[in-house]
């Protein structure tokens, strides 16, 4: 049997019962491996209850800097009975399967293509702990102890890394050492360590990561702390997964950030809500008075702030919110991945309604651009909504330290105080002077006896009378269109990379492929791949809605583009379509809506597949290897 090898390039993943504690240990892995300088990518699959129902976690480890999903399993680590069976069918030939042979491996569970290790976990718990609940936890902890040897890990610095968990609570520290130390013994002592597949510290920078200093960090932690920096003082939110810890995390950040230091009174305001409409009503009427304010949710609650989301809109009121996409419809997988809300957040609202959205791809993207949707807003005076989804914003990333420029200074966009009032030869609220579709506004109490207007869902003229008339609702939904225009020259542009050199190519078609927010690692990844293959392809990163004038080149300087996402309908495809006007023969979906994220061979399986069916002008290639 040939055995897979690699050093610092390997999956592994764990199957647990969720609940059991096992979450800790997994994470106390993955930490240690990105200690000793090795790029590495965790992901937490759970289940939505508390405990009971299989969990995994999986855990990438890339020398090149790879931080998507690739796809397949190398070492599996199954201590879960019922899922045991998929577990093992999940295993890439010449791969491994970690278990506890505290009781026989059934028959029909061997393969004659994958290694076996079996280590008694509960048994040797049992023998050295009497605690039950003790022996359940430390099982987690005496595989990490087993796979320290095995992969050839630094045990010091799992050592070290038990000890900074467990600060405070010194009689704990000593048993997890004891477990550690129990399976990394084991390991030695009935197996070849290490395996093929193998950690060594690392001593160069990955191709993929620009910078050399990196932190863990997800991207919901990031957002909080964007919020903060961008100047939010007023939260209102209605807890749902996977947004909860967004406003969890700007609360922590908020007690200490957020007190005026003369008086020690917090300066913030954070409000739970008895449901999401009530929330998005908050956050739209603080913004009105001035402060800047944010909510953030995921689908459902996306669902029910659509009517404030059209008021916002059509008032012209500055909104932010943080849509932290799940599995849809309706309930659907609480507590996997999709980007499945791009159509309901861009059109949010009945009527006619263009919503600006954001799309952050790392976790560094998460607070800058966080940043950036309070200034957008306000100068835009319109919502806009920053389109994460649970795979960034609850699972940990490699990322560069946040940076802030002490100089920024917040942007309020056409904002007329007392003075230019008075200056002003006419004012109305909806008056476009500019010819940007963007008018003045003010805020409440800003002049004694100017400014005032009557704030109104319902149409009005440019001086915020009411009003019914056909003409002014057209005038003013044609320059709230002109606005949408505008604010193109204002949100992120795209990124684009050409394609990698191929001496002999295998297509005379010129490919591009379209990808956003957490599609962007394994899409970037597949491309590389399908270089190797004799296969060059364009790729652009889209950023933001409304899509920037480059978006229409591109499309329209290629053969065959191809719009990778994680939804059943292509929705991005159809964004694009829509409002680019598009032919569908030019743009393939390459789709993905399992809710676990999208892997580098599906997004490279897939795209061959197209290929293959232009034969007249691609040569065949070979099929995917494991």
């Amino acid at each position: 049997m040939k055995k897979i090898k690699g050093v610092n390039d390997f999956v592994v993943k764990f199957a647990n019962v969720n609940g059991t504690g096992s979450a800790s240990a997994n994470h106390l892995f993955a930490k240690t491996i990105f200690r000793m300088g090795i790029p590495v990518s965790p992901r937490n699959i759970f289940p939505s209850n508390i405990q009971g129902l299989p969990t995994w976690y999986e855990v990438r480890v890339s020398k090149n800097g790879y931080l998507g999903r690739r796809g397949g399993v190398d070492l599996m680590v199954c201590v879960n009975p019922q899922s045991m069976e998929k577990d093992v069918a999940s295993v890439d030939p010449g791969g491994y399967f970690l278990y506890d042979s505290t009781k026989p491996l059934p028959t029909h569970l061997k393969r004659d293509d994958i290694t076996y290790i079996g280590i008694p976990l509960t048994q040797m718990c049992m023998q050295e702990f009497e605690v039950p609940r003790l022996q359940q936890l430390l099982k987690n902890v005496v595989y990490v102890g087993a796979l320290a040897a095995l992969l050839n890990m630094d045990l010091s610095m799992v050592k070290d890394l038990l000890a900074d968990q467990f600060k405070g609570k010194e009689k704990l520290i000593s048993s997890n050492v004891q477990a550690l130390e129990i399976g990394y013994q084991y390991a030695l002592e009935n197996y070849k360590c290490p395996l093929a597949i193998r950690l060594e510290n690392g001593n160069a920078d990955a191709p993929h990561i620009a910078e050399s200093e990196h932190i863990l960090m997800n991207g919901n932690t990031a957002a909080a702390l964007g919020a903060i920096y961008g100047g939010a003082t007023v939260a209102a939110w209605y807890p749902i997964t996977p947004s909860t810890s967004v406003v969890d995390a700007f609360s922590k950040y908020a007690e200490r950030l957020r007190i005026d230091p003369g008086t020690g009174k917090r300066n913030y305001a954070i409000v739970q809500a008895e449901d999401e409409l009530a929330a998005i009503g908050m956050v739209v009427g603080a913004n009105w008075n001035g402060a800047r304010a944010f909510t953030a949710t995921s689908g459902p609650g996306l669902s029910l702030m659509s009517e404030f989301l059209g008021l916002a809109y059509f008032a012209e009121v500055p909104v932010v919110l943080i849509n932290v996409q799940r599995s849809g419809p309706s309930t659907g997988m609480p507590t996997r991945s999709q980007q499945s809300d791009v159509l309901a957040a861009a059109y949010a609202s009945h009527g006619d309604t263009k919503q600006v959205l954001l799309f952050p791809a790392t976790p560094r993207e998460c607070f800058d651009m966080t940043v950036e949707a309070f200034d957008l807003s306000e100068r835009l005076q319109t919502p806009v909504i920053l389109m994460s989804d649970l795979d960034l914003g609850m699972n940990d990333w490699m990322s560069p330290p946040l940076e802030w420029d002490d100089k920024y200074e917040m942007d309020r966009g056409k904002v007329l105080d007392a003075q230019g009032l008075d200056e002003a030869e006419k004012w109305g609220r909806y008056l476009d002077v500019d010819g940007d579709g963007i008018c003045f506004r003010t805020l409440p109490g800003t002049h004694p006896d100017k400014g005032a207007y009557f704030t109104r869902g319902s149409s009005k003229n440019e001086m915020a009378v009411y009003s019914e008339s056909g003409e002014d609702y057209v005038q003013n939904v044609d320059r709230l269109l002109r606005k949408f225009d505008t604010a193109k020259t204002y949100v992120p542009t795209p990124k684009t990379h050409p394609p990698i050199e191929v001496k002999k190519p295998k297509t005379k078609l010129k490919i591009g492929t379209l990808f956003f927010g957490t599609s962007a690692s394994p899409s970037y990844e597949a491309v590389e791949i399908l270089a190797e293959e004799g296969i060059p392809i364009d790729t652009m990163r889209i950023r933001a809605f409304p899509f920037h004038n480059d978006l229409d080149d591109f499309i329209h300087d290629h053969d065959l583009v191809f719009v990778i996402e994680q939804n059943r309908d292509g929705q991005m495809r159809q964004l694009i379509m829509n409002e680019c006007q598009i032919a569908p023969d030019k743009l393939t979906s390459v789709l993905n809506y399992s809710g676990t994220p999208i892997t580098a061979r599906a997004i490279a399986g897939k795209i061959r597949e197209t290929l293959n069916t232009h034969s007249a002008d691609v040569v065949a290639l070979r099929p995917e290897t494991a």
